[in-house]
């Protein structure tokens, strides 16, 4: 099988093996590219269970320690099906040279290049007895789709350090995106006090008072300053509960929310912002009360244009396409964001089949020539990187 051929392959067959989170998971996944990775013995492969019947899975051609190694990571989970098919969510299908199917874009296409390259260079590496410069490493993860403890988990290990080079291979539409907007999720709860409808002033309606912190947290952030590659904050106020009846003064109102932040806002500030929402609240509807917690917390990830990694890739995608890649912002948050947050490592990005439009949507898809380019692209990477 050529190389070019092995990872269009290889989606086909991942988009197949159901992994939704949540559903049914990563573990049928790692279990089958363990099988890939079985026929090369220079291959060192390490699973770690962490949660029940949910394993990441790293493997690892060892190079010299004390150079960064070059990681691979790309996640095994999908998201859920959801409704609105034409198509069969698990047959790849292909048509019109594209591939659909759960995961086609996010990201079993992706997956497939970066498994293909590092087949290639185990192949290599075993027929000419020799051992990489750099130590590569492919790091198959969980759990990226929800609470990204895959990624959280590699660190804790020791998989990754703050000096490796990282690259994931989420769908980048042909660029290369190293800043990340910050994450952070909130849950507010309003508590008021019932009473009926025809005489509210007994009462202290929790809708209402929630009604004025989400006015006052939107215009904060709708007027927060923009970030010169990353653009603007913005909040989602994803869900709301509260509340009985129409007649019944309602007692209770929570809400859930999503803010993305670009620098200089972080969760410090919205901290302030939200606290001072509240406040507001309080005094615009007497006899209400309000509390807040944090449930997410991902620091915003601006670019390192003096990153090596960053050089060694643009140069790849020179010698295969013939052109130099944009350097952009994702605007989501994936498990390179995890670790250059949390070990401060200045030398992650992403770079993948597909394109984020299409990824979440009923029919995914992914364009087979977009497998093509990233497959060659990540094998004159490694080859450039670690031979």
């Amino acid at each position: 099988m050529s190389l070019q051929s092995r990872a269009v392959t290889m989606t086909k067959q991942m988009i197949q093996i159901e992994s939704t989170d949540p559903g049914t998971y990563e573990n049928a996944m790692a279990n089958w590219i363990t099988s890939q990775l079985a026929p090369y013995p220079n291959v060192q492969l390490t699973r770690q269970e962490v949660l029940p019947g949910r394993p990441n899975l790293m493997a690892e051609l060892p190079g010299d320690p004390a150079l960064p190694a070059l990681i691979m990571i790309c996640h095994m989970d999908t998201v859920v099906v959801g409704d609105g098919w034409t198509l069969p969510p698990f047959e790849a299908i292909e048509k019109n040279g594209k591939i659909y199917g759960r995961g086609a874009c996010d990201m079993k296409s992706g997956l497939a290049c970066c498994l293909s390259a590092f087949q290639y260079v185990a192949e290599m590496l075993k027929a000419s007895g020799k051992t990489p410069k750099q130590t590569l490493k492919l790091i198959c993860s969980m759990d990226e789709e929800d609470f990204m403890r895959g990624s959280e988990a590699c660190i804790q290990s020791g998989w990754i350090t703050d000096h490796d080079w990282v690259i994931d291979a989420e769908p980048t539409n042909g660029q290369i995106q190293m800043a990340h907007k910050g994450r952070t999720w909130y849950e507010i709860d309003v508590q008021g006090h019932t009473a009926h409808a025809s005489t509210p002033w007994k009462g202290a309606d929790a809708i209402a008072a929630m009604s004025e912190i989400i006015c006052e947290i939107r215009h904060a952030i709708l007027y927060a300053p923009v970030h010169p590659d990353m653009g603007s904050s913005t909040v989602t106020f994803g869900q709301i509960t509260g509340g009985y009846r129409p007649y019944v003064v309602p007692d209770h109102c929570k809400v859930w929310i999503d803010m993305r932040l670009v620098p200089p806002l972080n969760t410090e500030k919205t901290n302030a912002i939200v606290e001072a929402a509240i406040t507001h609240a309080e005094q615009s509807v007497s006899g209400i009360s309000a509390t807040y917690k944090i449930t997410g917390d991902r620091p915003p990830i601006e670019q390192n244009l003096d990153s090596p990694l960053l050089a060694n890739l643009k140069m790849s995608c020179q010698e295969i396409t013939g052109q130099t890649p944009q350097v952009s912002c994702f605007t989501g948050y994936t498990d390179t964001s995890v670790i250059a947050g949390q070990l401060h490592n200045r030398n992650c990005m992403s770079y993948g089949p597909g394109c984020l439009e299409a990824a979440h949507q009923p029919d995914e898809w992914v364009v087979i020539d977009d497998i093509l380019r990233c497959e060659q692209v990540y094998q004159q990477l490694v080859k450039n990187t670690i031979l």
